[in-house]
């Protein structure tokens, strides 16, 4: 099976910023990683946005809920080996219906050089979908721009929890 091509002429972590802006994102929590760096970047510089740096990546999911019991709505940025962090955690937005989008950068796919990434990778989607969250996936910018504006108005609209997953070829090859 042939992988799609990314497009280099869409700078897809700024139309994430833009989609995410349009709808009203005030929050915005991670766990630094080079896949979402250019999106921390934008946030981080954005004085009407808050952001928290994590430790683990499940204490965005207690802060995505408590930014929705507050008024304002919430974006957590991870890797997928960080899902795992998560699958306790993820039955507070579940059970309590909080909303929450999650933009996870996939590693243990294409060109990956960390043995250690490919176990999550593959758990990652079923692990997500077996507590209860709605998975998306984009493998493309312009299927990741159009699929993070759907799954934010599924979320903040229906109280949903989506996670959508950035496939690794569009992040690009790990240079160490």
């Amino acid at each position: 099976m042939h992988s799609p091509t990314p497009n280099p002429e869409i700078d897809w972590p700024s139309e994430l910023y833009r989609v995410l802006k349009a709808a009203d994102v005030r929050q915005m929590s991670y766990v630094p990683d080079a896949g979402h760096s250019q999106l921390i970047r934008m946030f981080s510089a954005d004085k009407d946005v808050i952001t928290n740096v994590l430790t683990t990546e499940e204490e965005g999911i207690a802060i995505a809920a408590g930014g929705w019991l507050g008024g304002q709505r919430s974006v957590l940025l991870m890797q997928s080996s960080g899902v795992g962090n998560c699958i306790n955690m993820l039955s507070l937005s579940v059970i309590g219906r909080f909303p929450l989008l999650m933009l996870v950068t996939m590693r243990g796919e294409w060109a990956e050089f960390n043995p250690w990434q490919v176990p999550m990778s593959r758990a990652t989607q079923p692990s997500l979908e077996a507590i209860g969250v709605k998975v998306m996936r984009a493998e493309t910018a312009e299927d990741l721009i159009e699929t993070v504006e759907a799954a934010a108005a599924l979320a903040y609209d229906s109280d949903q929890q989506i996670a959508v997953l950035i496939g690794q070829r569009l992040i690009g090859k790990k240079k160490w």
